[in-house]
């Protein structure tokens, strides 16, 4: 180790020192400042509904350093600096050991040993409310590589996450179905997984809760756990997802979030079933209320609303079941499509967004021309 980058390492040393007291720090998992739920005294970090959630630890050497330099007093550690100059060769050489005992003591944890952390927390009857949910949010930041989402089963942590989801507390079962959503999503393994746990009823349920927050972590997690999935799917549909979509469409006092998320979980569930053709399509894709409820969402004054329809009407027409004339004349979609093309052309002259709505009446044209054949091949 050279001299220069021994003195850096013993600035590091001095700097946490300064900046803790030389007090003996919490070594759970091996790590510095990751206290388990039981141990910790600070306030729990913020929970609101952004996907940026801090997992309250550092995420690297140089975080840990500007952390320790920050809290330590300026002249005191102006005075260590000068002191390691002064040092002769072998006072280097001893501290040199120091130091790598130092680094050894102050590692980062691994992700799979703050995942233990979390779920020992959860497992844990006395875990209070603030940690529990710290725990959950920790969980939420750790399962979005999938090789951890892999290995949350093992180290019993979907057990104790689906057991979140019958909690009282509606903060715990919106983080909980949080949880259950990012780590299955595009993850068959974890899918099958959570499945075998049997929560989709129970997630399903809680799309009608009266929390907004937990209705819309609970479709989420719903469509995590079906998409591109046909055990799931076939489970859905045994549980009247389909109807339980209906109602969501056509309840325009609905969070505009919920009914977006409803409108694309159909659209991906009609996607999947144009992909697997030898498969027999469920009957609600040819329920006429349905049809209607989803044409009806083009009069929406949400952009993001209408295009969401339009991609789901567009895979809906390309079905076999699904009847030319139950769209012409039951759902009138030629005129919601007429009137689509004139909200469209106004709102063209917004240059900030003339881009986005030239994308979404490209989209109304080609569900136009599917429209049209379809009743061409029908008639």
């Amino acid at each position: 180790m050279d001299r220069t980058l021994c003195l850096c390492l013993l600035l590091f040393t001095a700097a946490v020192a300064a900046a803790t007291g030389g007090a003996e720090h919490n070594h759970t998992s091996g790590g510095l400042l990751w206290p388990t739920a039981a141990e910790e005294s600070d306030p729990p970090p913020p929970t609101d509904d952004s996907d940026s959630d801090s997992d309250g630890g550092f995420s690297s050497l140089d975080g840990m350093l500007q952390w320790a330099i920050s809290h330590s007093d300026p002249g005191k550690l102006k005075e260590s600096a000068e002191a390691q100059q002064r040092l002769s060769a072998s006072d280097l050489q001893k501290r040199q050991i120091e130091i790598k005992e130092t680094l050894e003591k102050i590692k980062m944890p691994s992700d799979g040993e703050l995942m233990k952390i979390a779920v020992r927390d959860l497992n844990n009857v006395s875990t209070s409310l603030e940690d529990r949910h710290r725990a959950l949010q920790e969980l939420l930041e750790l399962v979005e590589p999938i090789d951890n989402a892999n290995d949350l089963n093992k180290l019993g942590g979907l057990l104790a996450v689906t057991k979140e989801l019958n909690h009282s507390d509606p903060g715990i079962r919106t983080v909980a179905a949080w949880v259950i959503g990012k780590a299955s999503q595009n993850n068959p393994n974890v899918q099958q997984q959570i499945l075998e746990f049997g929560v989709l009823s129970r997630l399903m349920k809680m799309v009608k809760s009266n929390s907004i927050e937990e209705a819309n972590k609970a479709l989420y997690a719903v469509s995590a756990l079906i998409r591109n999935n046909l055990d799931s799917q076939e489970l859905f549909y045994a549980e009247a997802g389909g109807w339980m979509l209906q109602d969501i469409l056509s309840n325009a006092s609905l969070d505009i979030r919920l009914r977006r998320k409803a409108v694309l979980l159909l659209a991906d569930l009609a996607e999947y079933q144009l992909e697997n053709v030898d498969r027999d399509e469920p009957p609600f894709f040819n329920d006429q209320d349905l049809l209607k409820s989803v044409v009806d969402l083009t009069a929406s004054t949400d952009l993001d609303l209408q295009e969401k329809a339009l991609v789901a009407i567009k895979s809906l027409l390309q079905l076999r079941t699904t009847k030319a004339w139950v769209f012409k004349d039951f759902c009138a979609l030629g005129d919601a499509l007429n009137r689509m093309r004139q909200l469209l052309h106004d709102l063209m002259v917004d240059e900030y967004q003339r881009d986005y709505v030239m994308d979404v009446e490209s989209l109304r044209v080609e569900v136009e021309h599917i429209f049209h054949r379809k009743l061409v091949k029908q008639k």
